[in-house]
């Protein structure tokens, strides 16, 4: 029925048709399409900022960590300096070797250490050793000045000269002294406490200069 009574439509007719249906089936059509990809386009703009909000917590735990790091990397760096300047330990087999190392240095003669007991302070041991020397007067003058430049806090006390002897052109002396390095101790020891016996403490103050 609906084909017949098209037929009898004149062509002009017929076209207005036509186009009406056409422009009904576009129209749908867009509209369905339209929402279809808007809607992609929503979801595709979601998660890319999504994906940027994550990339950007990710940058931003990224450079947190690098600080974190370069800040213990610096934090060990000192504890090691620290360490060799005052360590935890007496290391008394240490403080003998660069007590040698100096008198090779300075040329003088070491005829005897005694290590003495330690003398618990606050915050720090004193490690004290007694010392016999021997050699021209510059010698003993160069060993102590290179005893000062250890990395490790070394003070010579009580230096005492004696026994001068002509060697050729050269007078040799005797020496006597006490040579004191220290050691930081685990925590403020009370009186009469050993050293050793302490627990956990944060760095003091640097005792006595070199």
């Amino acid at each position: 029925m609906a084909s017949l009574s098209l037929n009898r439509l004149p062509i002009a007719g017929k076209i207005g048709v036509g186009g009406l249906l056409c422009a009904l089936l576009g129209a749908a059509y867009y509209v369905i399409l339209h929402t279809e990809v808007a809607a992609q386009i929503d979801r595709a703009k979601k998660t890319t900022g999504d994906l940027e909000a994550e990339l950007s917590r990710q940058r931003q735990s990224q450079a947190s960590y690098f600080a974190d790091r370069d800040e213990l990397a610096m934090r060990q760096q000192k504890q090691r300096e620290l360490n060799k300047v005052l360590p935890m330990e007496t290391e008394a087999a240490t403080f003998l070797s660069a007590i040698q190392t100096v008198s090779n240095i300075s040329g003088i003669d070491l005829k005897a250490w005694n290590p003495q007991e330690e003398v618990p302070q606050t915050f720090f041991a004193k490690v004290p050793m007694r010392l016999q020397i021997s050699g021209r007067f510059h010698q003993i003058a160069k060993f102590i000045y290179e005893v000062g430049k250890q990395d490790r806090i070394i003070n010579i006390e009580n230096l005492e000269l004696a026994d001068p002897k002509a060697e050729g052109e050269d007078i040799v002396l005797k020496a006597n002294c006490l040579a004191t390095t220290f050691h930081l101790i685990k925590k403020p020891a009370a009186p009469g406490t050993p050293a050793g016996a302490a627990g956990a403490h944060p760095a003091p103050a640097t005792p006595g200069g070199k």
